[in-house]
């Protein structure tokens, strides 16, 4: 009988050196406030995990150490169970995090100045990594259409002349929320590959598709594009355990792989952390009715909030995401400036969000919400947005 786990229960997550809590007065300017923004999720992590790491620490000797056999297969099984992507040990290394990840391909594979490709709104570390290396940002913005966003493929392919060394890929998306289809990546892959511009795909997000929606590896849509790419992944998000370094790439191309491999294993960053190891391989070889229920509970919040919207706030709506527990909020029709709204939430509604426009200037008029946590949660944060929109 598979093990029931609890979401609704109410965690205090206050001075355990949480960003998303005890960083509120830095960010936002008070402390009184409910945090739903930093992307990491409010549940406790899949028990299997934390039993794991209770029983290692238990042992009391924590020197240096190597992943395992059982370390890889863990990473190997998942990925051809979950996302139909088979891949050998020798293509995997493991990165002190999916951010950093790209920053080091960045390093190694263009030079100062170079014209690197994002897709806005996007992530915030895609502009200001790229930025932070004297690299040049070309901006590649999604169309927002009948409720839903899409790359323009016009655009890119008149942006692919131009130069452009790299293309930085949010697979699925943040904070858009998009599950790219195989015909979209595809394509994508086509004018990178024909133009000589590498992909770096940020799959950080794969596991949390919701359903209905399945996430395609951008390496597997074709062999230009696993030719062409250097995949990100982690379980941090999948699993809510950010706080254990356990990221990792992927690399098909054995010459890109020579090259990013040892980039990383000139300065000593592929080499990971015991409890990242061991997080990482119970999360993958344990988790998985775990992240099938917090799937299911995630839909209801998402569902939830679309609901309460439309009766009770009709003037924001859900840009409905297909992927992960972030909710990009459409609040154009308010008809408030970026600071007028940021003022809405913060300080009439005491919510904290991710402001639009940290995405770029295409998400100016939205605020990203975070519903990885108790249902109660998000009704006491819709009751204080109502209240403070009907003042």
């Amino acid at each position: 009988m598979n093990r029931k786990y609890d979401f609704d229960q109410i965690i205090d997550r206050k001075n355990t050196h949480s960003v998303k809590f005890d960083s509120l007065q830095d960010v936002f300017g008070k402390e009184n406030i409910l945090p739903m923004w930093v992307a990491d999720m409010d549940f406790l992590s899949p028990p299997e995990i934390t039993e794991a790491l209770k029983q290692r620490v238990e042992h009391g000797i924590f020197g240096y150490v190597v992943p395992d056999e059982e370390y890889y297969n863990s990473i190997i099984n998942w990925l051809r169970k979950r996302h139909n992507w088979t891949i050998e040990k020798q293509a995997i290394s493991f990165v002190p995090g999916v951010v950093k990840g790209y920053a080091f391909a960045i390093d190694e594979f263009t030079d100062v100045n170079d014209r690197i490709i994002i897709q806005p709104p996007v992530y915030p570390p895609f502009k200001s990594i790229t930025k932070g290396l004297d690299r040049v940002v070309v901006n590649n913005p999604l169309i927002l259409e009948n409720g839903q966003y899409r790359m323009d493929f016009d655009n890119l392919r008149e942006l692919a002349k131009t130069g452009c060394k790299m293309l930085i890929l949010c697979n699925p998306h943040n904070p858009a929320g998009r599950v790219w289809s195989k015909e979209e990546l595809h394509e994508l892959a086509e004018i990178c590959f024909d133009n000589d511009i590498l992909v770096i795909s940020d799959e950080i997000h794969s596991d949390l598709a919701l359903p209905g929606y399945k996430h395609t590896p951008f390496a597997t849509v074709s062999d230009k594009a696993a030719k062409n790419n250097i995949t990100l992944m982690a379980p941090s998000k999948t699993f809510n355990i950010a706080g254990i370094v356990s990221s990792f790439a992927v690399v098909e191309n054995r010459e890109i792989r020579k090259r990013y491999f040892h980039y990383l294993n000139a300065r000593q960053l592929g080499e990971g952390t015991i409890f990242g190891y061991l997080a990482s391989q119970y999360a993958y070889s344990q988790g998985e009715e775990w992240l099938n229920q917090a799937i299911e509970y995630i839909q209801k919040n998402i569902d939830f909030v679309d609901k309460y919207l439309q009766k009770n706030i009709p003037q924001i709506k859900v840009v409905m995401p297909e992927a992960s527990f972030l909710i990009w909020l459409d609040c154009r029709e308010l008809n408030l400036t970026q600071k007028e709204l940021e003022n809405l939430f913060i300080h009439k509604a005491k919510l904290g969000l991710n402001s639009g426009k940290i995405f770029g200037k295409e998400g100016e008029g939205f605020m990203r919400l975070n519903v990885g946590c108790p249902r109660s949660t998000i009704e006491k944060a819709l009751d204080n947005l109502k209240k403070a929109v009907t003042l």
